[in-house]
């Protein structure tokens, strides 16, 4: 197993188990994988995960060279002290810095696709509300029917708003589910480290996913139960 004994093998930390259930969900849609699951008597998916869940330090020992690797690399760049800014910068943050999310995306698009709407039915019931109210006292008066026509448009932006938000949310979503998450990393580190960083961090999901939960997943489903772990890599 890559010189590292299986007792050696550093457990996965609690912020790393996403990353494997990420990985592990991956991994079942292997082509292989899929077409061993197809034999008669092989279980299920379901079964597959859940027990490669709760084996999961076992699983991913195979990796356990790049996991140990990486590990080291986390935790020397979290316990640097970050570089000093220029001379003269602020230390308050900025109106748009305040409205960034906390994964550093900006979270304006969020909170105006949320309000838009709001206030543009807002707007369209009190235009409404006058315009009939004038139409009510004098239905000839062109200021009642030129509030009726401004209230109908503002209520058809609003709904147009809402349905682009919505497309919006939906593609952000896919989007954000699709991409890996991203490891924090303390501001102001060196961008060369961070970079030797994000390369480990890919090495180990690598080693994960090809070395360890792949041939661990055929091969519990070919034997129709968990295989029995040796200790050694036999790829």
């Amino acid at each position: 197993m890559n010189g590292v004994p299986m007792n050696d093998a550093p457990h996965l930390l609690a912020e790393d188990r996403p990353e494997f259930q990420r990985l592990l969900d991956e991994a079942l849609r292997d082509d292989t994988l899929r077409t061993v699951l197809r034999a008669p008597g092989a279980p299920t998916p379901d079964d597959l995960r859940s027990r490669a869940l709760t084996e999961a330090d076992a699983v991913a020992a195979p990796a356990a060279t790049e996991y140990q690797h990486y590990l080291r690399l986390r935790e020397s760049l979290r316990a640097t002290p970050p570089a000093p800014g220029p001379p003269g910068e602020p230390t308050a943050p900025a109106l748009l810095t305040q409205l960034r999310s906390a994964n550093g995306g900006a979270g304006l698009l969020p909170v105006l696709t949320v309000l838009t709407p709001i206030l543009a039915w807002a707007a369209a019931l009190v235009l409404l509300l006058l315009g009939y109210a004038l139409r009510a006292a004098d239905p000839d008066i062109a200021l009642g029917r030129s509030l009726l026509t401004a209230g109908w448009l503002a209520l058809a932006a609003g709904a147009a708003a809402m349905a682009v938000g919505i497309v919006g949310l939906i593609l952000t979503a896919l989007r954000d589910g699709a991409a890996p998450p991203v490891v924090p990393v303390p501001p102001g580190t060196d961008p060369d480290l961070a970079a030797e960083l994000d390369d480990a961090r890919r090495d180990w999901q690598r080693a994960l996913r090809d070395r360890a939960l792949v041939p661990h997943l055929t091969a519990a489903a070919r034997a129709g139960g968990p295989p029995a772990f040796t200790g050694r890599d036999d790829t």
